[in-house]
């Protein structure tokens, strides 16, 4: 018989690292730009990243505390969600370092902020795709029992988007052409998105 690993979370997995961001992956990543209220730039990468509607197009991330990204959205309202790719991976993982808040993450991992159209916070210059956003819903989010947890679900309505036009073959966006990466589990993991890896599947009746 297969032999099952199983634990209740709330009393630890037993293991040397926790399975869950090594189980539900890999994930996009949602690098946000923000702007404080005093000017200074922020730029952070999170994993807990995704898209939850169409129209309107709306964007989520989660933040694990109460970061500078969340705070700056929270005063202004606004934020931009800049594609990771191969080539801006170390620049990404630049920008995740725990800095102080007027530290601008652009200048120290040597990227261009680009003026956006609807929202103040700028692009990632040398992102090929972006997608200005204004906030929708800032949610705490709760456990089974109803007890806040320091985590805060960040959602925001894609008002602008950014594409570079290389992506755009026959009016069909490329995704294997942008290279994005994502984020597996473990400490370190990252995976990158190739043709030979493509499959389709339409939906039945589709």
């Amino acid at each position: 018989m297969t032999e099952i690993h199983s634990y209740d979370p709330r009393q630890g997995h037993g293991l040397r690292h926790d399975p869950l961001n090594a189980i539900v992956a890999p994930r996009p990543i949602g690098w946000i730009s923000t702007l404080a209220e005093d000017g200074v730039l922020n730029l952070a990468p999170y994993s807990f990243f995704n898209a939850f509607n169409y129209r309107p197009p709306i964007i989520g991330f989660s933040s694990t505390s109460w970061k500078d990204s969340v705070r700056n959205i929270e005063r202004t309202g606004q934020f931009v969600w800049n594609l990771a790719t191969r080539p801006l991976a170390e620049a990404m993982n630049t920008s995740s370092a725990m800095v102080a808040p007027d530290v601008d993450e652009f200048v120290l991992a040597g990227l261009t902020p680009a003026p956006s159209v609807k929202v103040a916070p700028p692009r990632v210059a040398e992102s090929p795709v972006a997608f200005e956003c204004r906030v929708t819903q800032i949610v705490q989010l709760a456990d089974a029992d109803g007890g806040a947890i320091e985590a805060w679900l960040t959602l925001g309505e894609v008002v602008m988007v950014h594409i570079d036009g290389r992506l755009l073959v026959d009016g069909v966006y490329d995704t294997v052409a942008a290279q994005p990466i994502l984020r597996g589990g473990g400490p370190a993991d990252y995976f990158e998105i190739t043709e030979a890896q493509k499959f389709q599947m339409r939906r039945p009746g589709g």
